[in-house]
């Protein structure tokens, strides 16, 4: 099948020209990021690749209709740049990888935590310069403490069986009760008490009108003072405004950001020569206490194997009328 493929970068290719080795299918790959102005790359291409940050809105949805691009393979698991109902109206199917390795992002999110905790960035930087003081690198234990988990999937649960092995209590918010997480002792509590009683507070949810910004100045304003905040999740689960309000007024100890609202046109490039313009972003670099990675937390080789993979499946799977497993509806 003729595949046209998205955001590529280098990593992105080598794992998918390996996993494509048996299929053989005939896979361009574009570093162009998909948006109005990219679609017409579609022509002639039954299916395309694309990923978290490229632009799938109603008119873009149309251009691929015109070229009669019949699959949308998402590499990753959300879904909220799509337009999904758009899609079902252009007899579009849209797939996606569901679980292409919780344990990346949930040992991610501990990073984060134990890296914020331990002021790691802080002491590598130090050493380098032969300053050898430990003033201002205090932690605390995470042992004993408390730690809401909002959104327990795959994920989420992960994340739990870790830190129960910490010693950690956990408390958690989901619609949906996970037997798993019951098991580990996890209690589940009103997103109201989750605020109240924990020390640390990790996102774990997907992005829909239920969870954009869920964590907003009402949301802050009933957490502890001083509580370290992860987000691995999706950007606009957080209000950033709300967040730089929090940090100043240190009701936010500690932020912890793996994405953010407006990654889409600064993550998964090479900006270190160029002034961002983004002054939301460059505020929060400004804060001793905030650690951003750049959306890195799905990528352990395991992982992107795993995207390849199921992925490609899914396109074999399209290509020969079959049932379509990680399809979304």
């Amino acid at each position: 099948m003729k595949i046209l493929f998205y955001s590529a970068r280098e990593y992105d290719v080598e794992t998918f020209n390996e996993s494509n080795k048996i299929a053989q299918n005939d896979i361009k790959y574009v570093e162009e990021k998909l948006n109005n102005n990219t679609v017409h790359l579609a022509q002639g291409y039954s299916a395309i690749c694309v990923f978290v940050n490229d632009c799938l809105d109603r008119e873009v949805i149309d251009g691929l209709a015109e070229k009669d691009v019949g699959l949308i393979a998402l590499r990753c698991a959300g879904f909220n740049n799509v337009d999904i109902e758009r899609c079902k109206q252009k007899a579009i199917k849209v797939v996606r990888v569901p679980e292409y390795s919780p344990y990346a992002v949930a040992e991610h999110a501990l990073c984060l935590m134990l890296s914020l905790n331990r002021k790691i960035n802080k002491s590598y930087n130090r050493v380098r310069d032969g300053n050898f003081s430990l003033q201002g690198l205090l932690g605390f234990d995470f042992h004993g403490k408390t730690i809401g988990i909002i959104g327990t999937g795959k994920i989420g649960s992960v994340l739990a069986k870790i830190v129960v092995a910490m010693g950690m209590r956990v408390v958690a918010y989901d619609p949906f009760t996970n037997l798993e997480c019951i098991n580990l002792g996890v209690e589940y509590v009103s997103i109201d008490e989750l605020y109240e009683l924990s020390d640390v507070i990790s996102l774990h949810c997907p992005l829909n009108d239920h969870t954009k910004y869920l964590i907003n100045q009402k949301a802050i304003d009933k957490m502890k003072d001083g509580v370290m905040l992860i987000n691995t999740s999706r950007g606009a689960v957080v209000d950033t405004c709300a967040l730089i309000d929090g940090l100043k007024s240190k009701k936010i100890g500690y932020l912890g950001m793996d994405v953010y609202e407006q990654e889409a046109n600064l993550f998964f490039m090479d900006k270190s020569c160029e002034i961002i313009d983004d002054d939301v972003f460059e505020r929060l670099l400004t804060f001793p206490n905030v650690l951003i990675t750049a959306h890195q937390g799905f990528f352990t080789e395991q992982a992107l194997m795993n995207i390849a993979d199921t992925t490609l499946q899914s396109v074999e799977a399209f290509e020969n009328k079959q049932l379509l497993r990680y399809e979304v509806k």
